[in-house]
């Protein structure tokens, strides 16, 4: 499989929640990636809302894409030093359960310090065949 990459902006508001798993199924499915589309639109849409809910408008998103060999690579960027935390189920919060998705789902995530900023990732590999 050769390398791709992509790079999307885009405004830290609701809408981009559901405008980001869009653009991450088009794009898998145009890249012909093996990995599975659902899981990555699952993951990118809880980073997107962390941001949305808690960075709120300060500036945009990033949104970067890469396929290279067998890893799909994942990351969002916003303006916020602060790192998201994986907390404990709550039956007292209906959200807050994103980070423990991510941690569940991704074969590896992180995070890393950005031009004052943070970058979120996570990565998935192939089904094994």
């Amino acid at each position: 499989m050769s390398s791709r990459t992509a790079c999307i902006d885009l405004p830290a508001i609701p809408p981009s929640v559901t405008v980001s798993r869009h653009l991450v199924l088009e794009l898998l499915r145009s890249w012909q990636v093996p990995h599975d589309r659902e899981d990555a639109a699952l993951l990118v849409t809880e980073l997107v809302a962390n941001v949305v809910d808690h960075v709120g408008d300060s500036g945009p998103l990033t949104l970067e894409l890469a396929v290279s060999q067998d890893w799909l690579r994942i990351a969002v960027i916003d303006g916020s030093p602060v790192r998201p935390v994986v907390r404990e189920a709550s039956p007292d919060r209906a959200r807050g359960r994103g980070m423990q998705l991510i941690e569940a789902i991704a074969d590896r995530w992180g995070v890393e310090d950005h031009r004052g900023g943070k970058r979120v990732w996570f990565e998935l590999r192939p089904p094994q065949r």
